[in-house]
Formats: C-alpha cells, structure tokens, sequence
C-alpha cells in the first residue's frame, strides 16, 4: 500500500469499527495525489527528521515513508493507534507516538536530532495555537508545511495591508516567514469539511526578526488588534505616549493592519525603554 484511496480507507475504519472524530476535529485526507503533493512541497527526503501531528490512519504518513524520511508520528486519538501501527508496520523509518501534541513533552521527543521539520494535517479546531506555541516554545522544529483551514492560512502568512493580518500574522512573522504555497479542496477528505484548506509553508528566523522583548511585544499586538478599526492613539491610549509613537517612528494616526512586525518592535522597545 503505498497510502489510503477513499475506499480502502473507508473498507479500513469499518474493519475496525472506527468513525472521524467530530470532537478532535478529524478529518481523513483520502486522494494519494494531496498527500504525495505534501510530502513534496514539504521537500524532506531519506533520513530527514519529520514530525507528523494528528497522523489519524496514516494517509500523509505512507507518504512521507515513501520519501526515506525518517518520521514520528504523533496521534491522540488511542483508538486510532492500534490501526496506525498496524497500517506503518512494514516501514522501519515511522515511528508512532500516542501522545496530545498541545501537552507534549517535546524536548524529550525530539532529542535524537538538532533539527525538525513539521509536516501535517492539522485538525482546524487547534492549528493556529498549536502553531503558535511550536513556534514559541520548540526552536528544534525549524520549518513547517501544514494543511490548515483556509482562512487561518491565510492569518498565519499574511502581510501589513492584507485583509487577513492580525494578532497570529505578526506572532508568526516575529519568529519565522511564511507563505501559502497550494490550495486544497473539501473533496480529498473523509467526512468532507465545509471550507477549503491551504498548505502553509513556515521557516524559522535564525533570529527574531525585532529584539524587543517577546511579552511587551505580544501585549501590544493584541491590544493594537483588539481594536483594529481604530487609529493606534486610541487603541493604545495609556499605554503607548506620543513622545513614544515619534521615537518608535509610527504614526499614531495608523491603524494596526499597516503596522509590520518591526514597526510593534519599535513601539515594544519605546515602551519598555526607561524614562530619562
């Protein structure tokens, strides 16, 4: 078996007595095509670290076997991970982890390799966070490719000025650069969702892209974006001075989707530098 067709997935989950969980947000891709496609774009090969998150019963993961990559696959679900070993048994290189990839022990699990390269179907119910927090809390994951709902791939890659900027574009941009790089469509899934997906690629900034302090800088974001249709004079009142909106260089009359990652770290650094 190279990986799932819609019928020998459908023939494997009522084998097993087995249903999408509408709770963990699962949704099986389906189409051999999208998972080869990912494993492409995602461009590892024969002894490339990966980590897989929400591996289910083991579409993407046949795929990125298929490659040499050498692959941990991480799945919560426990009725699942019976199936899964079963599905990978005849490939050395994948390994499965039953585990909740929000509470993981990450540092422990990636020991064995300095560098990780993240590649999944993330349920649309945690994407945005857990990227967040993988970013934030696990520099040993150095790029991503992950098929996540439309709309929030968009928020993870989008630019000043974009409709889709916000709070999770900057986080993202502090830390890494990001981009779409392929739609997906609800056909490849089992059930089929509602909305279309987008494959996000991320890599990870050998550095920061602003040396302000990360919570400072946070605290600001979300307020600016909290109120994102008023000017920065307002949303920031009480926290930002005009004294520090002219040594940051941003204009308090802008509103927060014009603002770059560097502009926030400008402001970030005004408001955390001591008065004189």
């Amino acid at each position: 078996m190279v990986t799932h067709t819609r019928r020998s997935l459908s023939e494997l989950m009522e084998r097993h007595d087995l249903g999408p969980s509408r709770a963990l947000g699962q949704n099986f891709v389906v189409d051999p095509n999208t998972v080869r496609r990912i494993a492409r774009l995602a461009d590892v090969g024969p002894e490339t670290p990966v980590i897989e998150i929400g591996a289910g019963l083991g579409s993407l993961t046949l795929a990125l076997a298929e490659t040499g990559a050498e692959v941990l696959a991480v799945e919560t679900d426990r009725h699942l991970i019976p199936v899964l070993t079963d599905v990978i048994s005849s490939h050395a290189n994948v390994t499965v982890v039953h585990a909740d990839a929000m509470t993981l022990d990450w540092d422990g699990v990636l020991a064995a390799h300095p560098a990780w390269v993240l590649v999944a179907n993330l349920p649309y119910n945690v994407a945005t966070p857990l990227v967040l927090d993988l970013l934030a809390g696990v520099p040993a994951i150095t790029r991503m490719l992950v098929m996540v709902q439309k709309e929030a791939g968009e928020r993870l890659a989008a630019g000043p000025r974009d409709p889709a900027y916000g709070i999770p574009s900057v986080k993202v941009a502090y830390r890494a650069t990001a981009r779409l790089v392929g739609r997906v469509g609800p056909d490849v899934f089992l059930p089929r969702p509602r909305v279309d997906s987008a494959l996000v690629e991320i890599v990870r900034r050998a550095t920061p892209a602003t040396d302000a302090d990360p919570a400072v800088l946070t605290a600001l974001v979300e307020k600016a974006f909290n109120q994102r249709r008023k000017m920065l004079r307002r949303s920031l009142a009480g926290t930002v001075s005009a004294e520090q909106f002219e040594s940051a260089g941003v204009d308090p009359e802008d509103r927060p989707e014009r603002l770059s990652v560097e502009d926030f770290g400008r402001l970030a650094n005004a408001v955390a530098r001591p008065s004189s």
